[in-house]
């Protein structure tokens, strides 16, 4: 380390504690140093601290396998029985729509991974520049990140909203590992900030294709409400918890609730 050279103050040299203040300080005594051995008390707190800390990561780890093992299969699965209705609704934008088929946006993953998430384009070939070109709407969306009715979806674009159907490409996302079937929502990198303090907390795990917030009000909750949903879940997350709410997303989906 740089020496502070002449940048130190001269300090008044202060006098040196009696020694037996440093004796009781440093734990030495005149006959030498006193050796303490830790109470057996203490030893078995550790002991048992220990026995619990491993218990606690060998059930994370079981719980990841399991979770992972699920998405992959389920994912497959659901690519496999999907697949004709995946090519119809691709033809359908194709033919209705100038543009691409696909939307991709740059979502977080765990540990802040970006990764390109994919869903059916359900607006207007120039819908980010109308985005950028209107104040009003664009309030709008950095308030929430969601327009209710938005003007820029277009007819067949709010079919698939309805049904969810925009989001089944997700399911390629889940295959690779980007995202799961059941987590907190993925986020876009400005969304970060409003999650303040448990913007950390939210990278520990993998985003899921549908969560606490798709099943409990959507689009009709409030951003802080979605944040509540988020940390709920990763404080409670478990196996039976994911299986729950993939069955309370087949009856949202097919309810609509919350769908826009």
């Amino acid at each position: 380390m740089a020496s502070l050279g002449n940048l130190a103050p001269d300090l008044p040299e202060l006098p040196r504690p009696p020694a037996q203040v440093i004796d009781i300080l440093t734990g030495a005594s005149a006959v030498g140093p006193t050796v303490v051995s830790p109470s057996p008390i203490v030893e078995f707190e550790q002991a048992a601290w220990r026995v619990i800390r491993h218990s606690q990561d060998f059930r994370e780890r079981a719980y990841e396998w399991s979770k992972r093992t699920i998405d992959a299969l389920g994912a497959a699965m659901l690519l496999l029985v999907f697949s004709p209705l995946i090519l119809a609704v691709a033809v359908v934008i194709k033919i209705t729509s100038p543009g691409p088929v696909f939307f991709e946006q740059v979502r977080l993953g765990r540990g802040g991974r970006p990764f390109r998430c994919l869903k059916f384009r359900t607006m207007v070939p120039d819908a980010e520049k109308r985005l950028q070109n209107d104040p009003v709407l664009r309030a709008v969306f950095e308030s929430n990140y969601k327009i209710k009715n938005d003007p820029r979806v277009s007819r067949v674009g709010a079919l698939l909203r309805r049904t969810s159907f925009d989001e089944l490409p997700q399911l390629w996302n889940v295959l690779r590992g980007d995202m799961g079937l059941i987590g907190p929502r993925p986020i876009v990198p400005p969304e970060l900030s409003k999650y303040g303090m448990h913007a950390k907390k939210l990278l520990t795990v993998t985003p899921g294709l549908s969560g606490l917030w798709q099943t409990c009000g959507r689009s009709e909750t409030t951003y802080a409400q979605r944040v509540a949903f988020d940390m709920m879940y990763i404080d409670h997350r478990s196996l039976w918890l994911d299986l729950k709410l993939m069955v309370l997303t087949v009856v949202a989906v097919c309810r609509k609730v919350g769908a826009c």
